[in-house]
């Protein structure tokens, strides 16, 4: 099991999402003491006779609403069976890309419902989102159910009714979770509430400890963007060249054999270096020197990667980006695409379709697209890349758009038509 977690929360405004993350610090005893005094008083004087738990992430909150601080906050916590790493995003609906940018790494998102409203178009809109961009699992969790006396037959309409919406948007059977719980009084979010009877499965927090999360990006086939190429020329190291980067996936030991993107050149590997010295093999996340036993011209912004399981190389791409940007993306929009180390020119070949967040469908040929929405677009680029799907290696088949005159990031983008689960679907 992975000893680390990444998970997202969404929700509609005022489902709790505060208090149910500021549950999960309380509950794992993430909070520091003078944080803890700080929410008590703070109760104390709002007249409340328990701490107000959601005093604990709504300081950033304020802070975001006046335009200081970044849209999606991290918070970190752990037990003693696993660390997560958990990405707050905004609950309004025109902060669709910031749930995209706190959930592009997320393993599992958790949505959040009240149990007096059930699932509403905005739980399925983030629905939507996540299955678009590929997380694997979900949780819905079912807030304010002391609200609702603990009700079994309301909490199985919603859970029935997620369950359809999730499936048609390509979720399998034992992917979707739907725990009641209430954030306010802690049923069912660290512990087993005793109003529950009727619910068998785990808590929450259990649920976030064991459920397993795959693809481990080590088990993925090799992916290394060089960042830069060392070559001392000095007397102790006269023929010294080495390639550092981080490893986007997989893993990599003396003697593998590598293709070097997108030239398509093999080579072998010599000896992995780190600032420790040499090692038997270092896996994704780790930044190494890599040496090859042959002197290819290799610069920064080629990929070493696995020989026997190389990417698409190809100056052509189909791709769904979300646009991040007051400009409107047009058919012929000039743009850089930055892939891993390397950025080229492209140009929008097309529009292939647009996901309609209202309608919770696809429209096609949009001939736009504008600030927060979401489409499949065609990319010509100037030079090749090597890529991979997003679903099979997010690392290398995830990009940014850039503006060629600014700079500015335009769009996220992902590798791969990500609307055919969505297809009349929901």
């Amino acid at each position: 099991m992975s000893s680390l977690l990444r998970l997202a929360t969404a929700g509609s405004v005022d489902d709790g999402k505060s208090t149910l993350v500021g549950r999960l610090l309380y509950d794992t005893k993430s909070v520091l003491a003078d944080q803890l005094d700080a929410v008590q008083r703070a109760s104390v004087d709002k007249g409340l006779s328990t701490p107000d738990l959601s005093l604990l992430v709504d300081g950033l909150r304020s802070e975001r609403e006046q335009g200081i601080t970044i849209d999606v906050a991290y918070r970190y916590f752990a037990t003693p069976r696993r660390s997560f790493v958990l990405a707050d995003t905004p609950g309004h609906v025109q902060y669709t890309r910031n749930t995209v940018t706190g959930a592009s790494t997320a393993q599992l998102a958790v949505l959040l419902v009240d149990a007096r409203n059930g699932v509403v178009e905005q739980t399925k809109r983030h629905a939507a989102v996540l299955a678009l961009l590929g997380v694997p699992r979900l949780v819905l969790a079912v807030n304010k159910v002391d609200l609702i006396g603990y009700d079994e037959a309301a909490f199985t309409v919603i859970a029935k009714e997620f369950a359809a919406h999730a499936t048609s948007l390509g979720y399998a059977e034992g992917s979707v979770l739907t725990v009641p719980v209430s954030a306010l009084h802690g049923d069912n979010v660290a512990t087993r509430s005793a109003n529950t009877p009727w619910y068998d499965g785990p808590t929450l927090l259990e649920h976030l400890e064991t459920v397993p999360v795959a693809p481990d990006p080590h088990e993925a086939a090799f992916r290394f963007p060089v960042q830069y190429v060392i070559r001392p020329r000095t007397a102790e190291h006269p023929d010294y060249r080495g390639y550092a980067g981080q490893i986007a996936a997989g893993t990599v030991r003396p003697g593998d054999e590598v293709a070097v993107l997108p030239e398509g050149l093999r080579s072998t590997v010599e000896r992995v270096d780190t600032p420790d010295g040499p090692v038997a093999e270092a896996g994704a996340g780790a930044s190494v020197t890599v040496l090859l036993r042959d002197d290819l011209d290799i610069a920064r912004g080629d990929l070493l990667a696995s020989a026997e399981h190389r990417p698409t190389v190809t100056d052509e791409l189909t791709a769904t980006l979300c646009w991040l940007s007051a400009k409107t993306l047009d058919h012929g929009t000039r743009v850089l695409v930055k892939h891993g180390t390397r950025t080229v020119q492209a140009i929008v070949d097309g529009l292939v379709s647009r996901f309609d967040e209202q309608a919770l469908s696809t429209v096609d040929e949009p001939g736009k697209l504008e600030l927060n929405e979401i489409g499949s677009v065609r990319l010509r680029l100037a030079e090749q890349l090597a890529v991979d799907h997003y679903t099979d290696s997010p690392r290398t088949g995830a990009f940014l758009v850039l503006d060629p005159g600014s700079g500015d990031t335009l769009a996220a983008g992902l590798v791969g038509e990500r609307f055919r689960a969505l297809a009349g679907g929901a």
